[in-house]
């Protein structure tokens, strides 16, 4: 089966083909880093990176873009509230959102480009729509995008540009434009932006949202690149204004495919403060939630899904993950003969888990292939030994899956000297027969989240996936 993707653009699903054959260039919508990250944020960076992985599964070398939007309205208003420079400001959110992406065990993309060091690339992109005719002055020193002079305008969102309001010089935003529909390419420096803005060939000021990505996909990825992906929250006006900018001032088709993923819910509500259910990721990490949790339960739902985030869910998703560690850590080959079965069960599940995920990522068919595979490698091994061969090529398997869902290997999966101490202590115990002392040490063990287990050959030990809320 071909790799299809629903294309927002079109609105049906397409065989994916890349522009250069066995390289795929995608731009993902990254942070504006005035404030630590949500799970909304999240859901939409963990379908980022399941396409990602997904793609190098393909066999695809992927460039990834994300770009980081270090200058806004928020960012002008906070960071002049507390007196630093916005670079000051931004640092500390910057630097918090890839400690969370690594949380999550979220893969780098190659380049991370921040807004305020491509203000060159924004303006020449700028310069180039103004000398078109098809950006204007104001008075106040901004540049906007006259829409009426693109009519392919509204062809993502597909919206009928004769339709949208008109208005004759109406106010918006504190800026003046012509038209109510038009948009801010450049917004002239005014008293309440303060030190923050930029000496440029076309003004004082600062670049708007939009320009920024397409000033920046641009540069790394071409004019015209595969794959753009976001929140369907961006779809307008944000990737409708990223087309119309970029098209009309390079004259080539901007992306291929168009990919968004649905909102986030919060146990059945829209997530927002004044509901109480508004849950940044490193809140939920400080109640001592597990972060490989939160990424199978961001993972699990297909991405054109709302995806309802509730601790019922993680709960489960702790359990799902603990059953394929310890279906991992089972394995034991006791034999040496040639066993062609398990080879056949494994073909058999890893053609249906490509099969699936091949369907516009269908995650949840993924999932469910990998468990009914464990599930018939276990009733095999109900009547049967496994072979060195069964036990590397099942090994050999759930790596290749754990490629794209990046939840198999334990983080951090060390003793602390204090902990190496008490499971020795338990040892000697039990070579004492003293049980109580055993039991005791064991009870210990397993409220700081570890869980021993004893074996014919020995005492093991695993970290129990923490879901505590406090």
């Amino acid at each position: 089966m071909a790799l299809r993707f629903y294309n927002t653009m079109t609105r049906n699903k397409e065989d994916f083909q890349p522009i250069q054959t066995g390289k795929v260039r995608m731009y993902t919508c990254g942070p504006t880093v005035y404030n630590y990250a949500h799970i909304g944020n999240f859901r939409a960076y963990i379908f980022e990176d399941l396409l990602r992985r997904y793609l190098k599964f393909k066999g695809y070398q992927v460039v990834q873009v994300m770009n980081i939007t270090d200058v806004d309205d928020k960012i002008i208003r906070d960071a002049n509230k507390t007196g630093k420079s916005i670079r000051e400001f931004t640092k500390s959110y910057q630097d918090a959102f890839f400690e969370d992406l690594d949380a999550l065990g979220i893969e780098r993309a190659e380049v991370y480009p921040a807004a305020t060091d491509h203000i060159p690339e924004m303006v020449n992109l700028i310069k180039s729509l103004l000398d078109k005719g098809i950006a204007y002055r104001t008075d106040d020193g901004s540049i906007y995008f006259r829409v009426s002079d693109y009519p392919a305008y509204g062809k993502l969102a597909h919206l009928n540009i004769a339709e949208m309001q008109r208005g004759a010089r109406v106010q918006s935003d504190e800026y003046e434009k012509e038209e109510i529909r038009d948009f801010a390419l450049w917004k002239g420096w005014k008293d309440d932006d303060g030190p923050v803005y930029w000496e440029t060939e076309i003004g004082r000021g600062r670049p708007g949202w939009h320009i920024e990505c397409s000033a920046m996909s641009s540069k790394y990825l071409g004019k015209h690149f595969d794959i753009h992906t976001g929140g369907v929250d961006n779809i307008f006006p944000h990737h409708e204004n990223e087309i119309a900018q970029s098209e009309a001032g390079t004259g080539e088709k901007f992306v291929n495919y168009w990919l968004h993923c649905e909102h986030l819910m919060v146990e059945g509500d829209k997530m927002s403060k004044s509901a109480g259910n508004f849950y940044r990721l490193r809140e939920l990490l400080d109640k001592e939630i597990d972060a490989t949790a939160i990424r199978y339960v961001l993972l699990s739902t297909h991405y054109r899904q709302k995806l309802n985030f509730t601790f019922d869910k993680v709960e489960a998703a702790a359990k799902s993950i603990t059953r394929l560690r310890d279906f991992k850590k089972s394995l034991i080959g006791n034999t040496i003969n040639d066993s062609q079965q398990i080879r056949k069960i494994i073909d058999k599940y890893l053609n249906d888990f490509e099969a699936t995920l091949d369907d516009d990522l269908n995650i949840s068919g993924a999932l469910g292939s990998v468990f009914s595979c464990i599930h018939e490698i276990n009733t095999f091994r109900e009547t049967n030994s496994l072979t060195e061969d069964d036990v590397q090529a099942i090994v050999e398997y759930l790596n290749r899956i754990d490629s794209v869902l990046n939840v198999l290997e334990v983080p951090e999966n060390q003793l602390s000297d204090e902990e190496q101490t008490l499971i020795d202590a338990r040892q000697q115990a039990r070579a004492e027969r003293n049980w109580a002392e055993a039991d005791r040490i064991r009870d210990e063990l397993l409220s700081r989240g570890i869980i021993l287990e004893d074996t014919p050959q020995g005492t093991t030990w695993k970290r129990k996936i923490s879901i505590k809320q406090q």
